[in-house]
């Protein structure tokens, strides 16, 4: 198992540039099912999670060609479906959370599809209920085999429907979207995901040849089409890094320019930090973080405690919460934080306590945190990263404490984010990795 060892305490200063979008990467990747033409992708992260989803479309049979170290073209013009059945198939794609939406597309267009049961962050249930009664609606037949532990799925024909999502689930909505481009007829999503991914998505397949209306809102119109062709797509900066990184600057007191950050689609991400006291300049389309010797909280208007919680686009995406609470732990004030999706999502923050945060774990979901400013700062600790987000809240913390700090299983950071320690450490930071 991997280890990072970080010395606290050091200051960071120059700039970086945020990586292309994971999420994004995961729906536009998954695209390329849905037509026998190439699609050329670029500013692919080069991160542990996507680089197993391309790798398991070439072993599907799809054509795959690195064009450069962050652009790819696809041509899926010779599909191995047999090898859905196999052994390794499901062993890879259990372990990837993503390859769930491979669904959509292959059902849409060769009229079957499996999936085990798909692994991923262990941050509480994360149901697929929402992907596949959508395709249930669009006329698909669901088979579960309890002794493999997989789902298959078969259709004739995809036919379009109205429908409403029982959540505005991201990747439901992208799988639903994907199978909708090619069904028979018009579909109607109601209550769907409208997230930059999905716009994103849309705009890809649309320039594919999809018939798509209501991007950007929760009501999404597709008019089935018989084929989509090829094309050429730009994946958006990381909205999750550049939040990551105005935090991991404020934490550290460090002056620190992040470039080419996408500002016009990260939404209320800039405000949020604000309201920790961090001050973001805007300049252009990137983002300068100057040094902060103390940053305070504020608080409502009657005066009462500060309350962020996630909520759906264009609400606070709740894979920010993690590191918006270890910024509040050196803030000035106090923050309740509200994770409202994942019940398993703030257990980290015992890692938290024991480096010396003032944290009070109400419930799975709630957290109040008590921030004293740079009065008392965070001693190094020996941790384990539990999930993406989490474990790169804890670095954030192990590089603002005193002392060094190990944190172990840092495959999970490597899932979300691309050379994390060598980025950093052109900035200065020491991070060893082990």
């Amino acid at each position: 198992m991997s280890s990072f060892v970080i010395e606290g305490g050091c200051k960071l200063s120059g700039e970086i540039v945020p990586q292309g979008a994971k999420n994004e990467a995961l729906e536009v990747i998954c695209a390329v099912l849905l037509t026998p033409e190439k699609v050329v992708i670029h500013n692919i992260p080069d991160i542990l999670d996507v680089n197993n989803l391309i790798q398991l479309l070439r072993e599907l049979k799809v054509k795959v060609e690195r064009l450069s170290p962050n652009a790819y073209a696809f041509q899926a013009d010779d599909i191995d479906m047999e090898y859905l059945y196999s052994d390794e198939f499901l062993r890879k794609s259990a372990s990837l959370r993503g390859s769930v939406m491979i669904v959509g597309p292959l059902v849409a267009r060769f009229g079957k599809a499996l999936t085990p049961k798909p692994g991923g962050d262990k941050i509480g249930r994360r149901r697929l209920d929402t992907h596949f009664a959508g395709i249930q609606k669009l006329g698909a037949k669901f088979d579960y085999d309890p002794e493999r532990h997989i789902y298959r799925i078969e259709a004739k024909r995809l036919k379009g429907t109205y429908m409403l999502l029982d959540e505005a689930s991201v990747t439901g909505t992208a799988n639903i979207l994907m199978a909708s481009a090619l069904a028979e007829g018009k579909t109607t999503i109601y209550n769907a995901a409208c997230e930059p991914y999905l716009q994103q998505l849309s705009a890809m397949l649309i320039h594919m040849g999809a018939r798509i209306s209501g991007v950007g809102s929760n009501l999404l119109t597709i008019e089935g089409v018989d084929s989509l062709g090829g094309t050429t797509h730009t994946i958006l900066p990381d909205m999750i890094e550049v939040g990551s990184f105005i935090g991991m600057a404020a934490m550290t007191a460090s002056d620190i320019l992040i470039k080419n950050t996408g500002y016009e689609q990260l939404g209320i991400i800039p405000e949020s930090f604000r309201r920790l006291g961090i001050t973001i300049e805007k300049q252009g389309d990137d983002i300068h973080i100057p040094t902060h010797d103390n940053y305070e909280i504020e608080t409502f208007i009657d005066g009462s405690i500060m309350t962020i919680a996630d909520a759906p686009w264009p609400g606070l995406t709740p894979d920010l919460l993690s590191v918006l609470l270890v910024v509040a732990t050196q803030a000035t004030g106090s923050v309740l934080i509200h994770q409202k999706m994942f019940e398993s999502r703030l257990f980290f923050v015992d890692k938290l306590i024991d480096m010396g945060a003032r944290i009070i774990l109400c419930d799975p979901h709630r957290a109040t945190v008590i921030g004293l400013g740079n009065r008392y700062k965070l001693r190094g600790a020996n941790m384990i990263s539990p999930d993406i987000r989490a474990g790169i809240a804890l670095l954030i913390a192990a590089m603002s404490a005193e002392g060094t700090s190990c944190i172990q299983n840092i495959a999970q950071i490597d899932r979300g984010y691309q050379n994390i320690d060598r980025r950093l450490n052109a900035l200065g930071a020491r991070i060893t990795r082990l």
